[in-house]
């Protein structure tokens, strides 16, 4: 499978969105495109479905979309349900039809054998076991029964019908058929943007091992440097590939402006020695032979261009807290919080100078929390209390102001009445509102725009205690960035939620953890949470998996002794069941000699890191801990397949 655009370019009106498009999608590829709010990333990814909206670009090359086995390509946007009286497992279920269909198949067969010893029959039993064994008929059951689980539906949910659901829900459904339907290329459009950390680390491990083509927009980090082998950034209307995760990205786009940027200034300034020896000498005759040298030498130079800058605008501020806090800034003991019942109870202590992360499920009470704290709705039971002087400033992701009818300098203004006005002009500027942008009206920003102005009002009053509800939503990863730069060097106390993990990991100095039944608090890091918690949580999911598959699609296993046991030949019959039975040994030997050589694979990278130039090099030491967990990862799943297998091989004997 191969698609490629060569020197393409997307255009509305007058406007460029994109210049020169020079793009190639290869089988397997995990591809990223990043760039800024707004420079065209989610219109590429409707232009590679619908290729009406590509042009002839401004290159040398001749404009054209080629393809290579015509690929199919899966768009959320193009997901619908036909039936909305159909339950969710009946929509996820049109996923596997091919699968069905089969299944159906070898039913039918199977009883045919019962009164028929058709050599045929046997033929096409044994071919259709095998094909049911390649497109995952011993696996998809459970290949929907975790994803079902991983967007947090629960048993009830698969047997309710598609319009008794919310429209964020039918979006979440919508998403799991296009992930599960595994087209030749899937584009994914900010896919982790309203999933919990439990649902993006499931879809982080489904793209890593998924079959096919990935096209990924996305502004997070972590889940792009776990997933991608590509990215195309867009900027300044122009698409530049590099090879690599997003953090190699970044180190190559780097690397290359500091070459191209050194490379220039030096050809300047030897263009500029050549032209004053050119100059000084080429009014004299003895000398103008060689002044004419120098000007040819410039004109066979290959001019190297200035680099263009990075796109770097971006809001900042000079954070001043208006008072000091008192060293213990928060207690809460016991404290229920909900709207009619309680979702969840919470206890835990905060310190002056201390950075909690609230991570988790959603729709327990996270957001909750910081409402009930900030005063916004009554706690239904225990207590909190905050310390000495003790001032607060509260984010709310849903950006809600007084009155939408305000101009973004007149919201400012009521907040800052003494304020003049080119101080109110000068603060705005910084989080990027100049100009003619302080007059737009609240409700005409876009949900970017809003975060920022929310955040000038709060950062200008200097709270000493920040409540910040989802803030890094709608922003870039440069505004990403500027926010990380800012609460890293802010002297207050600061709780926050957020789904980003690359965000939260750059911050947070410890963690409030939510999960269904209870709610934990981690003194460290949350990459220090998750390596001290994996462990156990692949034990316990492995366990459940176990227990569900353990006795799936056994049954042909059992039919296929029944129908040795009423053949009335024999001979063909046994010749057909260890013919069976030896194929089940092979693999089973097959399996146990790999997992064999990934254990000691893993010995090998467990005593590397021991090695005392590695154990003080932490990105080497994060390669081989990356490296150890994916061998892990797959043992686990040959351990799963090796425990299926004898399980039908046991119902042979």
């Amino acid at each position: 499978m191969n698609y490629k655009i060569v020197n393409g370019s997307i255009s509305f009106g007058a406007e460029t969105i994109l210049e020169e498009i020079n793009f190639e999608i290869k089988e397997k590829d995990k591809i990223a495109i990043v760039g800024r709010n707004g420079s065209g990333k989610t219109t590429f990814l409707k232009a590679i479905v619908d290729n009406s909206m590509l042009e002839e670009g401004i290159g040398e090359e001749k404009f054209g979309v080629y393809k290579q086995g015509s690929p199919s390509i899966g768009y959320l946007k193009q997901m619908e349900f036909e039936d909305s009286n159909d339950t969710m497992l009946d929509e996820i279920l049109k996923v596997y039809e091919p699968i069905l269909n089969l299944e159906k198949k070898i039913e039918k067969l199977a009883k045919e054998l019962q009164n028929s010893q058709d050599e045929n029959l046997i033929k096409d039993y044994t071919n259709s076991l095998d094909r049911f064994e390649q497109i995952g008929g011993y696996t998809y059951k459970k290949e929907y029964e975790i994803a079902i689980k991983k967007f947090g539906f629960t048993e009830e949910d698969k047997v309710k019908k598609m319009n008794q659901f919310s429209g964020g829900q039918r979006t979440k459904i919508a998403f799991l058929k296009l992930l599960l339907s595994k087209p030749d290329i899937l584009l994914l459009d900010e896919p982790t943007n309203h999933l919990d950390i439990t649902a993006i680390e499931w879809l982080e491990g489904y793209l890593k091992d998924y079959p096919n083509a990935v096209v990924i927009v996305s502004h997070d980090r972590m889940f792009l440097d776990q997933i991608v082998n590509k990215v195309y950034e867009i900027e300044y209307a122009t698409m530049t590939e590099y090879v690599g995760n997003y953090t190699k990205f970044e180190e190559q786009k780097r690397a290359n402006y500091e070459k191209q940027r050194k490379d220039y200034e030096y050809q300047q300034a030897e263009i500029k020695r050549l032209k004053a020896i050119a100059d000084r000498f080429r009014y004299k005759p003895t000398k103008a032979k060689m002044a004419l040298s120098k000007l040819k030498q410039i004109e066979r130079m290959t001019i190297i261009e200035e680099p263009s800058k990075y796109d770097l605008k971006t809001f900042h501020t000079n954070f001043e807290l208006k008072t000091e806090s008192g060293k213990m800034v928060l207690t809460v003991k016991n404290l229920q919080i909900g709207y009619d019942n309680p979702i969840s109870e919470v206890s835990f202590e905060l310190f002056r100078g201390q950075k909690l992360a609230i991570i988790g499920e959603n729709g327990i009470g996270k957001s909750t929390l910081l409402k009930t704290l900030n005063g916004d709705i009554p706690k239904l039971g225990g207590e909190f209390e905050f310390g000495y002087h003790v001032e607060k400033g509260y984010f709310d992701q849903q950006m809600e102001f007084s009155n939408p009818e305000n101009t973004v300098f007149d919201e400012f203004y009521e907040s800052f009445p003494n304020l003049t006005t080119t101080q109110i002009r000068t603060i705005l500027g910084t989080f990027l509102f100049s100009g003619e942008d302080v007059f737009k009206k609240i409700k005409v920003l876009s949900g970017g725009e809003r975060g920022r102005l929310q955040l000038c009002k709060i950062f200008k009053k200097g709270p000493n205690l920040l409540l910040l509800d989802e803030p890094t939503n709608h922003m870039d990863i440069v505004g990403k960035e500027s926010l990380e730069n800012i609460l890293k060097e802010y002297k207050g106390t600061l709780i926050f939620v957020s789904h980003d993990r690359y965000f939260v990991n750059k911050i947070a100095d410890s963690l409030l953890i939510f999960e269904k039944d209870k709610v934990t608090y981690f003194s460290g890091t949350y990459e220090e949470y998750r390596r001290k918690s994996k462990e156990q949580e692949e034990i316990a999911e492995n366990a459940v998996i176990l227990e569900k598959t353990r006795n799936t699609n056994i049954k042909y296993a059992v039919q296929e002794n029944d129908i040795s046991a009423s053949s009335s030949n024999k001979k063909e019959n046994s010749y057909f069941i260890n013919k069976e039975k030896n194929k089940m040994k092979n693999k089973i030997s097959k399996l146990e000699s790999e997992i064999e050589e990934k254990e000691k694979q893993i010995e090998t990278l467990q005593k590397e890191m021991l090695q005392e130039e590695i154990s003080t090099d932490y990105v080497k030491l994060k390669e081989l801990q990356d490296k150890i967990q994916e061998l892990n990862n797959e043992i686990e799943s040959k351990m799963l397949e090796w425990e299926e297998i004898n399980t039908q091989l046991e119902n042979f004997s």
